[in-house]
This record gives C-alpha cells, sequence and structure tokens, in this order.
C-alpha cells in the first residue's frame, strides 16, 4: 500500500509546439495541471473562451446528431455492452480525422437538419389533418365557405348548437323572409346551416340567427369544402413524404455514426486543452505548464516530451502546508477496493494508504455475509467471464466487477467452511428426488445449527478489526514521531480492553453466554484487572493534556475512558455478520422447501426448476446488496473511526476525458 510521492512539475516550451505537447500529456494522464506561476509583465494568459465554446457547441450537435440515429437506427448491443468501455484507438486516429473533420460535422448538422424538417412535417401535418376534420360537416357545401353574397343578397354560412331542421330554421327567420336557407349537415352536437337573404334584412337575419346560437366558422377558404379537403390531403401526402425522405437519409447518414462519434471526442478533447491553454502563460514564442506529478512517472513524461520537441522540464518538491493531491498505488487484489476509499475519502495529508487492511477485512467480511458456496461460484464466475470479454472496461466498472470476484471467491471460501451449497439444495435434491441421504457436511460448523457460535466468532473478528484499525493508528504515531501519542492514544487502550477481555473471560457467566467451552485461570483476570486499571488510568491522566487546568484535565480523561461503551456497541455492531450470513441460509433453505413440495414425481421435477432458480436468483439479488451495504458499513463506521481522518483530494490528471474512444500512449514506467 503507497500513497506515491508528488513533486511539482514545470514545463517551458515553443509556443508553436503548444497544441502537440498538451495533445501527448492530455493521453498520457500523467500531469495534473494547475496554476502555480503567476502572470507578469512577460508572461500573460490568452481568453481563449470563444473557440472553447465552438468546440463545446460542436460536441453538441454530434452528441445530438448521435440521439438522433439512435431513434431511428437502433444499435446492436449486448446486454454487457455497457461493460466493454471505449474503443482504443492509436494517437495517430486523432491526427487524421482533421483531414475529414468539417465533412463529418456538416454530416451531424444535416442529421439535426433532418430532424427538424420531420418534427417541423410532423406538426404541419396534425394542422392539416385538424382541418380537415372540421372541414368534414361542409363537404356537400358547393361554394366556398368564405362567400360573402352578391351585389344583392348576403350569405350566412355557420354553426348553430344542438340538431335543427330545416322547418324550424325557417320559424326562427319567418319575419325576415325572403330567405332561402339549407342545412349542409346536422348531429346531436351541431348543425351546418346555408342562408341567403336579401342584403335589406341581412341585419336582422344575423340576429335572429345568433339569438339562436349562430357562429361563424373559425375558418374560411376561397374554395368550396370539397376542393379544399383535396388540396389538403396533397398536402399531407407531401409533407409525409418529405417525412420519409428525411428519414431515409438519417438513415443513410448512419453509417457515419462512429466518424460522428469520434467528432464529439475529437471536439471535446479540444475544448478541454484550450481550457488548459487559457491557464498556461505565454509570451510570443514560449509557453509553461505548472502542475503536480508523481515521481515515479518524471521519467515516461521527460522521455516522451524530449523524444519530440524541445522541452525544459524541471522538477521542485511541495510545501508542507500545500494542498498536494493523492494518488495510490496498490497491488492487484488490493486495487480494486481503491474505490471504497475514494467514496468515503482520500487519505489526508500525512496518513497512509488503508487500501490493502481494508480489502482483506472486505472479503472476508463480505464472503461471511453472503456465505454461500454456490452463490460465490456464481457471483465469480460471471464477473471472470464479464472480465474476459471486456478487455477495455473502463477502470471504474472494472475495479468493481474484480472486486466482486475477489468477494465470491471469499464466498465460496466462507460457504465451504460452514456447509452451504444454495442453501441446503445437496440434501434437498438427494433426498426429495434421489431418496438418498447424500450430504456435503460443513468443514467447520453449520451457523443456522449453532448461532451463539457463530455470533461469537463474530464478535472476535470484530475485535480483531477494532484491533487493526488501533494499530494502524499507532502505525500513524510512529511514521510522525509521536510517540507520546502512540502510549496515551493506542497502547492505553490496548491495554484497557485486553484486560477487560481477560477479566470476561475468566467469568463462568460470561462464557455460558457465548457457550465458550473454556474459562480462563483466576490469575488471567487478576492480569486483566491491573491491565485495565494501567490502561484506564493513563486514559483518565492523559486524555485532557491539551488543558493546563488539572481539574478539566482530569474531566476530559474521565469522558474519555467513558468511550470504552462505544467499543462495546462497536463490536456488537460485528453481530450483523451473524444477521446477513443466516439471512441468506435460511432464505436458500425455505426457496428449496418450496420447490420441493411436490414430491420426486416429474410434476415436482417441473415444479421444484423454476422455484429454484428464480428463489435463488432473488436470494442472490436481495443478499449480494444487503452484504455490499453492511461491509462498506463496517469499513466507513468502525474500522475507519479508530484511526482514519480523510479528508485528502484524489490525483486529477489532464486526461482524455471521453466518451466513446480511448486515446492512449504507450507508457513505459520502467
Amino acid at each position: 500500500m503507497a500513497v506515491l510521492q508528488m513533486q511539482h512539475i514545470s514545463i517551458c516550451a515553443l509556443k508553436k509546439d503548444r497544441k502537440k505537447i498538451l495533445e501527448l500529456l492530455q493521453r498520457m494522464e500523467m500531469i495534473e495541471i494547475c496554476d502555480v506561476m503567476k502572470e507578469d509583465i512577460l508572461f500573460q494568459k490568452m481568453d481563449l473562451s470563444n473557440s472553447k465554446t465552438i468546440f463545446e457547441k460542436n460536441v453538441s450537435i454530434a452528441n445530438n446528431a448521435l440521439e438522433i440515429l439512435g431513434s431511428y437506427v437502433k444499435e446492436d448491443k449486448s446486454m454487457l455492452s455497457s461493460f466493454s468501455g471505449r474503443t482504443v484507438t492509436p494517437p495517430a486516429a486523432y491526427d487524421s480525422f482533421r483531414s475529414k473533420y468539417e465533412e463529418i460535422l456538416k454530416i451531424a448538422k444535416k442529421i439535426s437538419a433532418c430532424a427538424k424538417q420531420i418534427a417541423e412535417a410532423k406538426a404541419e401535418i396534425i394542422k392539416l389533418q385538424e382541418q380537415l376534420e372540421m372541414l368534414k360537416p361542409w363537404l356537400n357545401l358547393d361554394i366556398p365557405i368564405g362567400f360573402k353574397g352578391t351585389k344583392s343578397t348576403v350569405v350566412h354560412i355557420g354553426t348553430l348548437p344542438n340538431e335543427w331542421s330545416e322547418e324550424q330554421l325557417y320559424m326562427e327567420l319567418a319575419s325576415c323572409m325572403p330567405v332561402h336557407l339549407e342545412v349542409i349537415s346536422k348531429s346531436k352536437e351541431q348543425t351546418c346551416a346555408f342562408v341567403l337573404c336579401m342584403k335589406e334584412v341581412s341585419e336582422q337575419v344575423i340576429e335572429n340567427l345568433r339569438r339562436i346560437g349562430f357562429a361563424k366558422p373559425s375558418y374560411s377558404s376561397k374554395i368550396a369544402p370539397a376542393a379544399y379537403q383535396e388540396e389538403l390531403s396533397d398536402m399531407i401526402l407531401k409533407m409525409q413524404q418529405e417525412m420519409e425522405d428525411a428519414k431515409q437519409l438519417i438513415i443513410k447518414m448512419s453509417e457515419q455514426r462512429d466518424n460522428i462519434k469520434f467528432l464529439a471526442d475529437y471536439d471535446f478533447m479540444r475544448a478541454e486543452k484550450y481550457e488548459v491553454i487559457g491557464h498556461l502563460l505565454q509570451t510570443r514564442n514560449v509557453f509553461v505548464l505548472t502542475g503536480y506529478i508523481a515521481e515515479r512517472d518524471k521519467s515516461a513524461v521527460e522521455e516522451a516530451l524530449n523524444s519530440s520537441f524541445d522541452v525544459a522540464v524541471s522538477y521542485s518538491d511541495v510545501s508542507e502546508d500545500e494542498d498536494v493531491p493523492i494518488k495510490l498505488q496498490n497491488n492487484a487484489f488490493s486495487k480494486p477496493i481503491e474505490s471504497v476509499i475514494e467514496a468515503y475519502s482520500a487519505p489526508g495529508k500525512g496518513e497512509a494508504d488503508p487500501t490493502v487492511p481494508v480489502s482483506l477485512f472486505y472479503y472476508m467480511f463480505y464472503g461471511l455475509m453472503f456465505s454461500d458456496a454456490g452463490y460465490g461460484a456464481l457471483m465469480s464466475v460471471a464477473c471472470a467471464i464479464i472480465l474476459k470479454k471486456n478487455k477495455n472496461m473502463e477502470k471504474g466498472a472494472k475495479n468493481m466487477i474484480q472486486m466482486f470476484f475477489y468477494c465470491g471467491l471469499a464466498t465460496i471460501f466462507w460457504g465451504v467452511i460452514f456447509g452451504s451449497y444454495f442453501g441446503d439444495a445437496v440434501d434437498v435434491i438427494a433426498k426429495t428426488f434421489f431418496n438418498s441421504n447424500f450430504t456435503i457436511p460443513a468443514l467447520w460448523f453449520y451457523p443456522s445449527s449453532e448461532p451463539m457460535r457463530m455470533l461469537t466468532f463474530s464478535m472476535l473478528l470484530g475485535l480483531i478489526h477494532l484491533f487493526t484499525g488501533m494499530g494502524l493508528k499507532g502505525l500513524q504515531f510512529v511514521r510522525q514521531k509521536d510517540y507520546k501519542g502512540l502510549v496515551y492514544d493506542v497502547i492505553s487502550w490496548y491495554l484497557l480492553l485486553i484486560g477487560c477481555i481477560l477479566a470476561l473471560l475468566s467469568m463462568q457467566m460470561f462464557a455460558d453466554i457465548l457457550g465458550l467451552s473454556f474459562v480462563l485461570p483466576a490469575i488471567c483476570s487478576m492480569i486483566g484487572a491491573v491491565l485495565a486499571i494501567v490502561g484506564g488510568s493513563l486514559i483518565i491522566l492523559t486524555n485532557g493534556r491539551e488543558s493546563i487546568n488539572p481539574f478539566k484535565r482530569i474531566l476530559k480523561g474521565l469522558y474519555a475512558l467513558y468511550g470504552v461503551t462505544g467499543y462495546l456497541s462497536d463490536v456488537l455492531s460485528y453481530s450483523r455478520l451473524l444477521a446477513l450470513g443466516l439471512a441468506t441460509g435460511v432464505i436458500g433453505s425455505v426457496i428449496n422447501k418450496m420447490g420441493s413440495m411436490a414430491g420426486g414425481s416429474i410434476a415436482g421435477v417441473v415444479l421444484f426448476i423454476p422455484v429454484f432458480i428464480g428463489g435463488h436468483l432473488l436470494n442472490i439479488a436481495i443478499n449480494a446488496l444487503g452484504a455490499y451495504v453492511h461491509t462498506n458499513r463496517l469499513q466507513y463506521v468502525e474500522f475507519f473511526g479508530k484511526f482514519y481522518e480523510g479528508g485528502g483530494r484524489m490525483f486529477s490528471p489532464f486526461n482524455v476525458n471521453t466518451k466513446y474512444y480511448k486515446f492512449k500512449e504507450k507508457i513505459n514506467n520502467g
């Protein structure tokens, strides 16, 4: 386990090589760029926000085009495609893309334009269809709806609420004669009417019509409704054809999907590069880049830069009060747990990397909570297949899958120790379908038969976990050469806790409660009492040492001594190892019993198979999640609470933070 040593790096190079150097560093992902130097008369920063905005806009255009393509031409992806990661591409592909950049950008814009055209056509078709629907009641009218009349006559065309006959309408207009009217169409909801009258009585006619709810149509046209209907239908057909043409063009342009993805990543990298350029100090001919680099990476960066550019590279040590980023280095077994550490907090200044001890306990506790060899085998095999088939998996996903692979191995181990193979599936299948008493015995014991034994074992592991945390705190004091803190804050608690444990193990009542087969002799009780008194006295006398007032010092020490009750609750927290382990096994056994209810007949086999598969898959999903959550809790609350403060920030290098393609330099770290 290690926190890599960091140093400042300064790179001075010719301005003409600026972009290529940044592209190289971006692909190497080894330097966290930051502002260390300040502007002066000679070295100034450039405002490149406009260029960065253009690149970000192009990224948005490309992503929008990809989204449109996805809605018209689905990509052929497998269920596990999310684990495949980005496509690894040589840096030369990035450089060669410049020649077709403009062409691909035009295609992306064309796709967006086609989608816009389709959307507008859809909206127009809906509008035209609404007009057609409104036109239906007027199809029998052989003159335009907007017709007003002749020199001596006036035409009123409109609708009336409810159903009206011509006789009823003539009666309403009897005082306005002569009038000619026709009912064009009618229904229970409305009546469409045509009224022709002389100009002299037009006002009286319209007044009578309005009295019974007459209203003009919401639209008018200069041609007859039937002809207008045909015109609208032709327009709809034209719009539909335009939509189809645009759709086919989009489908044709889907051949460029990979190039559009490349465009999105290409301009995203350029936007990030210009963001960095905006922070560089530059003169007319040179620029200076400053940042952090791990000591182990210095030779690789220098070699890559000097092989292609004229540069001057210098290093300097970081100051003690500086906010230095943290970069972890661990072996393959522990590396997957780095994500667990990062989720809590990076190690603080001067703190050691706790990844290795956390990984040992993490896998152990997860296996204990899941504790079924069948479940563990399924988990490990599934993770191994995913890892083998997806060589380019992203770092975060790869760490997660590797973590669950090791968790699966730990689960197999504890499942064999406790004799659990899909619950008691071996026993049930042998007895139900083969009338046999065949079983695979537990290498140690069955937790469901001896829960107190399992509880005792769980609390023992908890004590070891807590004592390890205290030991790591002691190592921190040794690293800082704070030997007083080692004695006052670590050894004193070891003495107190070990003394209490010896005293308890010397009591017959305590042994009976835990089901222990032994009781320590009375001399151990005396030794335990002495250790507890010495440890308690040290805690009382030293935990308030920062206070000058002796009375306050003793009070603070007594309050610190009260913290021993916290250790009791911490140890009891490890009973969750028993609870979740039993839950997994008991639920599995219940599933097996439910599946075997129909006996060993053919019908019993037909019932057993779906119940067995479905039930155990559900049990795996529930308890795998539960084991993950509670394993994290034991690390974050009980373990980290004893020694770990965190508060650091993780190393964030200038990198290729793309979505589809991974541009990576070949790096030799020796």
